[in-house]
């Protein structure tokens, strides 16, 4: 009689010695031994307790669970091989073996009742039967794996090892976690806390119908209670020997035992079963350990045998993996975030005679930064820039360009320059930056005093002007070339922007997509504008920020290839009957010129009780621009919800506030009007500056 070995897989290698390691790794699931047979004796029947081996052509039951084995008395079910080491079943047939040379085979051993186990325990019917051979933990190792690769975050990973793990390996399962979780290369300060992050269990009592909730809920048993939701691994107790150890153990060693009570707490009220029905598996990620595992088996099932350990090995393996990926995902997530927030505006300014809305969407939850960018930039003389770009790409990359232009933009528009000269300063920007950094720009300053927009393009999408009656249009504005193309002129267009309308900045993430061309979704863009403007009535504008929400609204399912930055901009301006405006010769009478002239002005609108302050800081500004002025000095004031007052002068060094000494006899100017004003700043124009401030209407 011939001796063979049959194997699950081509390659095997020899079973682990008494008393070896468990946890080695060379692949002890991959073996199954089997005992040697008679010729042309039948194979003893021996099968998973309440399963029926699959018949030819089907697929095979990775784990059976109540109520799905097939029919009893199939004939076509062909009997497996009785695993080495299953001890004789109590009240059971013996084990036959061929009698003979070949006339005819011994029966084999009787059918097992249902619920018999490897061990001789019979299984209470409504629990999951054990994995008998190596080739079913094989099986559910990879289909485990598999659940726990699935996850991208945290949650999603914990909840995969939970979700594979009950029932088919263990009936309950506690994953604590490190607290916070290191990221990365980073090294943890302080002590290593670990919290209890999720528990399961099995329910006690299976609807195998509807579910798992009973009607009424049965008391709670012992691997119900949840241990202490946080504990301190104290340096070189129990339990930090066990982390360090990496490998999983049984919690009937001494060391597992010892390092029980510190991880679920000593109050008693969490209860492990005896014998070898708990293992504790640390979760180690790339550099150090970050959490544990411990799986629990009732009193009712079969404890864990010497290759569970193997397998709770691999599952703390991929989990800890797979929790140091979702931990460094997060933070890039995070910092792709900030970065995006960073580089936005977080608040619009309020400026005077114009309210702002702004909207922006990334091109994919995946893609969480871009190259789009929206701004408004208030400018001397109550002007508001209005400003919207397009960097090519949605990467960290196209956000870092965007920064630096957006920066640029910035300082451009607090030296006042033409929208056109601010373009090419930003295209030279670019070029400085690569070669290869391409971008488009709209450039647009507001006057709510002349009621005028002066508009520059830089190959970006025209903006569309919604008047106050409901009509719609797309503003001609010369296309002009990218920002980066080098060697080109921009041109500037002056437009009227009455009262009451809305000009709304868009990049081309809104109007173009692989459905649609561009001047199409600019079109649709326009009627989407004039249809909602139809609703509030000729006499009404829409608000604004629903108005920017109807906008987004148009975008269907396949509309959202690139990311969007959308601003729109509600044109009140300054009616002229609420501004005062002149010029002063510089020389000595100028001071009290002013103070008259903005005397007179309050009288008209009803604002005496400034008279006094104005009269003051008017005065004080007024001096100390004609002591350094050579050209005609000018002074407006304007009356919105505050009174503003500007003084203009050609010499373009910025006044600074100083504390004066006693002995000095002036320079307290500054100092007054920073005691006395709400606001007040200084800005630097090409042709000079204008020191400006303002004062709360009574």
């Amino acid at each position: 009689m011939d001796s063979t070995r049959v194997t699950e897989h081509p390659t095997s290698f020899d079973r682990p010695t008494a008393g070896g390691d468990p946890a080695d790794p060379r692949g002890a699931l991959l073996r199954t031994p089997v005992p040697p047979r008679a010729s042309g004796s039948a194979l003893p029947v021996q099968g998973h307790a309440g399963e029926t081996p699959p018949t030819a052509g089907t697929g095979a039951f990775e784990h059976s669970q109540p109520g799905t084995e097939p029919a009893a008395g199939s004939d076509a079910h062909r009997p497996r091989p009785a695993a080495d080491g299953v001890p004789v079943q109590p009240g059971g047939a013996q084990t036959g073996s061929a009698s003979g040379s070949g006339s005819g085979a011994a029966p084999g051993p009787a059918a097992p009742p249902r619920g018999e186990r490897r061990s001789g325990q019979l299984t209470a019917p409504g629990r999951p039967t054990p994995m008998r051979r190596d080739g079913d933990r094989l099986r559910f190792v990879g289909a485990a794996t598999r659940r726990i690769a699935r996850g991208m975050d945290l949650d999603e990973i914990v909840m995969g090892l939970c979700r594979a793990t009950v029932p088919t390996f263990a009936d309950a399962i506690l994953v604590y976690l490190r607290e916070p979780l290191p990221v990365g290369d980073e090294r943890p300060t302080g002590p290593l806390v670990l919290r209890l992050r999720r528990t399961d269990r099995i329910p006690a009592e299976r609807d195998t119908e509807n579910g798992f909730t009973p009607a009424v809920q049965p008391e709670p048993s012992e691997l119900e209670t949840v241990g202490s939701e946080l504990c301190e691994v104290r340096p070189g107790s129990a339990l930090a020997e066990v982390l360090r150890g990496v490998r999983p153990v049984f919690t009937d060693t001494p060391a597992a035992r010892a390092a029980l009570p510190e991880l679920l707490g000593d109050d008693g009220d969490f209860t492990v079963p005896d014998g070898r029905r708990a293992i504790l598996a640390p979760l180690r990620g790339r550099r150090r350990v970050i959490g544990a595992a411990l799986f629990l088996r009732g009193p009712e099932r079969v404890a864990f045998e010497a290759d569970d350990l193997l397998v709770a090995a691999q599952l703390a393996t991929h989990s800890a993996l797979g929790i140091d990926k979702a931990v460094l995902y997060g933070r890039e997530a995070y910092i792709a975030d900030e970065l995006q927030r960073t580089m936005l505006p977080e608040n619009l300014p309020r400026c005077t005679g114009v309210r702002l809305a702004s909207r922006y969407l990334p091109a994919a939850e995946t893609a969480r930064v871009g190259g789009d960018w929206y701004d408004a930039i208030p400018l001397p003389g109550s002007r508001v820039a209005l400003v919207v770009g397009d960097v090519m790409g949605h990467s960290m990359t196209s956000a870092a360009i965007m920064g630096q232009l957006r920066t640029t933009a910035q300082t451009l528009a607090g030296l006042d320059l033409p929208p056109q000269e601010v373009l090419h300063h930003l295209a030279e920007q670019a070029q400085r930056l690569g070669t290869d950094r391409m971008a488009t720009c709209l450039y647009a300053v507001y006057d709510p005093v002349s009621h005028r927009i002066t508009v520059a393009n830089a190959g970006h999408p025209p903006p569309v002007l919604l008047h106050l009656g409901g009509h719609a249009e797309v503003l001609r504005v010369p296309a002009g070339a990218p920002i980066g193309v080098g060697g080109v002129d921009f041109e500037a267009v002056e437009l009227d922007a009455p009262a009451g309308a809305t000009l709304l900045l868009y990049t081309d993430g809104l109007v173009e997509s692989r459905l649609r061309d561009v001047w199409t979704g600019i079109e649709q863009l326009r009627e989407r504008l004039a249809v909602t403007a139809q609703l509030t009535g000729p006499d009404h504008p829409p608000p604004l920020e629903a108005l920017c929400d109807e906008v987004l609204d148009m975008l269907g399912p396949g509309d959202r290839d690139d990311d969007i930055a959308l601003l729109a901009a509600r044109f009140d301006g300054i009616a002229p009957s609420d501004v005062a405006y002149w010029f002063l010769e510089p020389d000595d009478t100028a001071p009290g010129r002013a103070r008259r002239l903005a005397r007179r002005s309050l009288a008209r609108w009803g604002m005496e009780d400034l008279t006094d302050s104005v009269e003051l800081l008017v005065s004080e500004v007024v001096t100390n621009a004609v002591r350094y002025a050579t050209k005609p000095v000018t002074l407006r004031l304007l009356r919105t919800d505050v009174l503003r007052c500007e003084v203009g002068d050609d010499v373009p060094q910025l006044p600074r506030l100083r504390q004066a000494r006693a002995t000095d006899e002036g320079g307290r100017g500054l100092y007054l009007v920073n005691r006395l004003a709400r606001r007040w700043g200084a800005t630097r124009l090409s042709t000079g500056k204008v020191v400006w401030f303002e004062l709360n209407r009574g």
